[in-house]
């Protein structure tokens, strides 16, 4: 089982998720989260005074998946979710080795 943690601009949360559903993921949490990396932040205008923002609003999503659909959910993350610009985001593909259904008890592939 891998969990595969992804950061997004906001406004392609919701391509995201229909592209999950497609391919067959049940589930996935999604966090707002705020950072930066190569884009360091911006700076904005607010009622004629410019001010600097300096981490970023992202969306964070977590998807615990098999093995064998591991790299397709990857694959599907970047289709959707890159735009071509600075601060698309990154994903993270970690191990997981134990999952477990808090309602029945169930463990692993059956957990997810």
């Amino acid at each position: 089982m891998k969990l595969i943690i992804a950061t997004i601009k906001p406004f392609k949360l919701d391509e995201v998720r229909e592209a999950m559903s497609k391919i067959g993921v049940n589930g996935m949490m999604v966090s707002e989260v705020k950072g930066f990396g190569t884009q360091l932040g911006h700076t904005e205008t607010y009622r004629g005074a410019e001010y600097t923002v300096n981490y970023v609003p992202k969306i964070k999503l977590e998807i615990a998946v098999t093995d064998a659909i591991a790299e397709q959910v990857v694959e599907e993350i970047l289709l959707t979710a890159r735009t071509g610009k600075i601060g698309d985001g990154k994903i993270f593909i970690v191990d997981l080795e134990k999952a477990v259904r808090v309602r029945t008890g169930e463990t692993n592939e059956e957990a997810l």
